[in-house]
């Protein structure tokens, strides 16, 4: 079975922005949501260019020290990196690897830690 229609299918689904970026820090794809939350950026027509590009010197040093300490270990996959009071949720960095372990690229992950607001199972059939 192909699962990559599927995984592709649940991050385009997610409210969270996703996005990917190659060894070399080059976007290389972002999910509906992230197009949206990165729309005043440039929304789409980000994919391609740098994310270092999109982010101030301090940042920049931190994320290649990330992904060094990634290329380190298979063991180390995910970090936190920080948290946002205003939209109450940790931000962490996660490695993404091919099926040997190699690093291939990383992600930024989004955890909002506010209770959903929708009531359960809210639908008509």
């Amino acid at each position: 079975m192909e699962l990559s229609s599927y995984f592709k299918s649940i991050i385009e689904q997610d409210k969270c922005a996703v996005v990917i970026c190659s060894l070399a820090h080059e976007i290389i794809y972002m999910n509906p949501a992230a197009i949206a939350r990165y729309e005043k950026w440039g929304g789409q027509a980000l994919i391609g260019k740098s994310l270092l590009d999109c982010h101030k010197p301090q940042s920049v040093e931190m994320i290649k020290k990330v992904v060094t300490w990634f290329a380190m270990s298979k063991e180390h996959n995910t970090i936190y990196t920080t948290h946002n009071d205003k939209e109450n949720k940790d931000v962490y960095m996660v490695a993404l690897r091919d099926e040997e372990g190699a690093l291939i690229g990383y992600y930024e992950k989004h955890e909002y830690r506010n209770a959903e607001t929708a009531k359960a199972y809210d639908f008509d059939i």
